[in-house]
């Protein structure tokens, strides 16, 4: 594995040097990106960087070169993501590559997915850790588990993390092979180590790549880790480094088929009714699945199988390639990544279409109407029916009772669909709103796991999984359901992490439970919308790319708060919660952290809500309305179909208005 110790500075040419500061003179290259041109340079004498920045600069590719260079990728509270393969690719990058294949290096750039980036992270990562630890009074090394989805340079840079962190003195586990994002987290709380690593970025297009990093319970880093991890992070400008003495240096473990089964153990537990595929209709339910090119396909196929249903899977995209070749993005929200299932779906009469995005944590589907057509579920129609049918099952087998709900929580987050609010209350289940991002639902679940007695809680990894459903409904809050409506579902605890794989699992027995009652799963929808009434939400996103898009994306989110509508679409705002502004608290009455986030409730009962995208240059809009029966009462067969009609045409009136408003406020 190729190493860089301590690198020798190399001038930067006077040609290239002129050409930059006469750009920068003349307004085609910011400052910053002047300025951190020079600071990689300096950083390093990889020919590669200087070879492609000298070739943007001959052509002119100012915009390339900003977008590139306008600031240091920066190490959130997630992680980093950014292109990893430049909008232009230099000849330097692309190398012997041919021009439909991926380029021989990553995107040169302080703002981009490279190895300068990922070594940054690892070495601030490992730092923070071993001060922790010191701090701790805690003896050893630090221990890392690294893992990649099947993106451009995804097992190149988990092979160069774990080689970094080695050379730091850090233990390392790293995967044999892509894996799943829940998989990484799962194996963290097994082998206790003190972080996990994930190469991904998740659904975002092929260009793109990440580093995501979950702390010792499994989950997203929060704080008091995030600052202290960013502080480290940020601080490393450097490429070069000094390895510690062998003797000081970590080891390397492989992880495999091991851990995978027991993974799966644990996943396969999450059907609460197996007998379902003893059923006639149910046997007979067919399922297209498809990983979209990526890690879904290593473990999904084995689970449905062993589980036992009648599955198909897209052959052309059980081909792991970071090209993503047959869709134009591998987002399983979106209709056009879902084609090919759907077509296959067609050809073999299947009943549902299931896709997973590359590192598998998100999961979307298709099912077919009363017509026989395939209609795509949002992601909040599938969170509001799996989290339905789970707590109605719990209580159908006993698990919930009278007695114990009280120690039951749904948890999701406060712009996925208020319709999951409305299935906990009808059926007597604490629902909990939590920020968007996942770490927040697990933040919670770490809460729930510290509550536990101290005998339970240092067993608690270990126990199975009835032992540990028994030990949350007896001490603490019993997950049934977890989501949010960007696709990411969990159904328990054992990972801390959206789960793709156990996703498939909830949905596919949904779908044979409604076969079982003779149902198609829109047939299903429709009859727990008549029940707890219609809800319908809208999302929408603008895109604003590059260096110039980021601070628009600052002014129109800053615009919000300190200009907050007065109506919408010709109706009076009533409440607005400004995420921004400490004292908001969640249903169990814990502080919410503060989030550029804007959340808007007008008097006819719609709302909104606008913050930035923490992982895409987008800003994102989320959009409610509903239609509930009066109290005691149920939805008509049409009085349904009429609140569909009016509530889509509420929102999208409202969208109209939203959206020639965000022209105003970028004026």
């Amino acid at each position: 594995m190729a190493r860089r110790y301590r690198p020798g500075f190399s001038p930067l040419p006077m040609s290239l040097e002129a050409t930059l500061t006469s750009a920068a003179a003349a307004g085609k290259i910011l400052e910053s990106t002047h300025q951190n041109i020079l600071a990689l340079l300096a950083a390093s004498s990889e020919p590669l960087y200087k070879a492609s920045i000298e070739e943007l600069a001959a052509a002119e590719q100012w915009d390339e070169l900003n977008d590139r260079f306008f600031q240091a990728l920066k190490f959130g509270t997630g992680g980093l993501r950014g292109r990893t393969v430049g909008k232009v690719v230099t000849k330097a990058e692309r190398g012997n590559a041919a021009a439909d294949q991926r380029p021989d290096h990553p995107c040169v750039g302080t703002n981009a997915m490279n190895f300068y980036n990922i070594g940054r992270a690892t070495r601030g990562l490992v730092a923070y850790i071993k001060a922790y630890r010191e701090k701790a009074g805690l003896g050893g090394k630090p221990t890392i588990v690294f893992s990649h989805d099947t993106r451009h340079f995804s097992p190149e840079f988990a092979k160069r993390c774990a080689q970094i962190a080695i050379d730091h003195g850090a233990d390392v586990y790293l995967f044999d092979g892509c894996r799943a994002t829940p998989e990484m987290s799962f194996a963290v709380r097994q082998l206790r180590t003190d972080a996990g690593v994930m190469l991904t970025a998740s659904h975002n297009p092929a260009h793109d790549n990440g580093y995501k990093v979950n702390y010792s319970d499994g989950a997203g880093i929060v704080e008091p880790h995030a600052k202290g991890i960013i502080t480290e992070v940020n601080a490393i400008k450097d490429e070069s480094y000094t390895p510690l003495p062998e003797a000081q240096r970590g080891k390397l473990t492989m992880l495999g088929a091991d851990m995978d089964a027991q993974y799966l153990e644990r996943v396969e537990t999450m059907m609460l009714q197996p007998q379902l595929l003893q059923q006639e209709a149910a046997k007979k339910l067919k399922i297209v699945y498809t990983a979209l090119h990526g890690a879904g396909g290593v473990l999904v196929p084995v689970i449905l199988k062993k589980l036992g249903f009648n599955f198909f899977t897209v052959p052309e995209q059980d081909v792991r390639d970071g090209r993503f070749p047959t869709v134009k993005s591998p987002n399983p929200e979106n209709a056009p990544a879902l084609k090919m299932a759907v077509d296959l779906a067609d050809k073999e009469g299947a009943d549902i279409v299931i896709g997973t995005d590359p590192d598998c944590d998100r999961m979307g589907v298709g099912v077919r109407d009363a017509s026989g057509k395939m209609q795509l579920l949002t992601g909040n129609q599938t969170g509001s029916l799996m989290g339905w049918y789970r707590i109605k099952t719990m209580f159908d087998l006993g698990i919930l009772n009278e007695s114990n709900k009280k120690n039951a929580v749904f948890l999701k987050t406060f712009v996925t669909s208020p319709m999951q609010d409305a299935i906990a209350a009808k059926f007597g289940i604490n629902c909990v709103n939590t920020l968007t991002g996942f770490k927040w639902i697990s933040a919670k679940l770490n809460k729930y796991e510290n509550a536990l007695p101290a005998d339970i809680r240092a067993k608690y990894r270990d126990l199975s999984a009835a032992e540990s459903r028994a030990a949350r409904l007896q001490h603490s809050k019993f997950l049934v359901f977890g989501g949010e409506e960007s696709y990411g579902y969990m159904g328990d605890d054992f990972s801390r992490d959206k789960d793709g794989n156990g996703a498939v699992v909830m949905f596919a027995e949904l779908a044979a439970y409604a076969a079982s009652k003779g149902l198609t799963v829109a047939g299903l929808l429709d009859e727990v919308y008549c029940d707890i009434g219609f809800f319908m939400e809208r999302n929408e996103s603008v895109v604003f790319e590059g260096a110039a898009g980021a601070a628009q994306i600052q002014k129109l989110a800053d615009s919000y708060g300190a200009n907050p509508p007065k109506e919408v679409d010709g109706s009076a705002v009533v409440s607005v919660r400004d995420f921004r502004k400490p004292g908001i608290i969640d249903e169990e009455g814990d502080p919410v952290s503060t989030e550029k986030m804007l959340f808007v409730d007008l008097a006819d009962g719609r709302s909104f809500a606008v913050r930035p995208s923490g992982t895409e240059p987008k800003i994102k809009y989320y959009m409610f309305g509903r239609q509930t029966p009066a109290a005691g009462q149920k939805l008509s067969t049409s009085e349904l179909a009429a609140a569909k009609d009016k509530v889509a045409a509420s929102l999208a009136s409202m969208w109209e208005k939203l959206r020639a408003d965000i022209d105003v406020r970028l004026a």
